[in-house]
């Protein structure tokens, strides 16, 4: 069972902005495994009052960050209750070798292991743009002033309304975000690379180009991702 299951679990890695949430759903929905964002896990836990939203809450009410040993107790609570030898797709997460070492123990006792870890890569010029360069409507509506700007500057195409711009999209926050990346996230590549599960995709083309580099080196990491869902 383990050597079964071992290669259906794939972990997205990479900077903000380069699209790791948007190939995550689309790779879990396609291939019917379960995408897993702790963010994701950390909102129902805390929406439903369950014991680990409620532990999380006492950090997160004291402006703490929320423990490791949580986070991967949600994880690990998300993974039993799936049904065996579903694949997952982790989006974002570990974002620290500490994390990534609890994972592999939380995920053992299950006799599951990641399979492969994708590492979408971006220059830090084209990342930093498209999160500076983002523009919403009150309505939802995003738009890029690089790639993808309104008719209009500053105004919504369809509505006319004032679009905003963010406060973690703020140039001065987007540098910050892009160095702790690289502080404190970019050693899970040699992590990672050591063992020979790292696959590089080059995350710099359009969404569609992206997700057919990324199926392509899924599926080279290990053919099982081909098969059907519990196959």
């Amino acid at each position: 069972m383990a050597r079964e299951t071992a290669g259906r679990i794939v972990v997205l890695l990479g900077a903000p902005g380069v699209g790791k949430g948007t190939q995550g759903v689309r790779l879990g929905r396609e291939l019917g495994w379960a995408h897993v964002s702790t963010g994701d896990l950390l909102r129902a836990a805390l929406r439903d009052g369950t014991s680990l939203g409620l532990e999380a809450r006492k950090y997160m009410d004291a402006g703490e960050l929320v423990p490791d040993g949580v986070m991967i107790d949600l994880v690990r609570e998300h993974l039993v209750g799936l049904e065996p030898g579903r694949g997952v797709v982790f989006d974002g997460f570990p974002r620290t070798v500490q994390q990534a070492e609890a994972l592999d123990r939380a995920l053992a006792r299950e006799g599951r292991a990641v399979g492969a870890v994708a590492l979408l890569d971006a220059p830090e010029a084209v990342l930093f743009k498209r999160i500076s360069g983002r523009r919403s409507s009150p309505g939802g509506r995003v738009y890029n002033v690089y790639f993808d700007p309104p008719r209009r500057d500053g105004f919504c195409d369809d509505t006319g309304e004032p679009l905003i711009h963010r406060a973690d999209d703020q140039p001065e926050t987007v540098r910050t975000r892009l160095a702790v990346y690289q502080e404190v996230t970019a050693p899970l590549i040699g992590h990672y690379d050591a063992p020979g599960l790292l696959v590089r995709v080059d995350a710099e083309g359009d969404i569609d180009q992206v997700y057919a580099a990324l199926q392509a080196a899924v599926a080279e990491a290990h053919p099982a991702a081909d098969a059907a869902p519990g196959s």
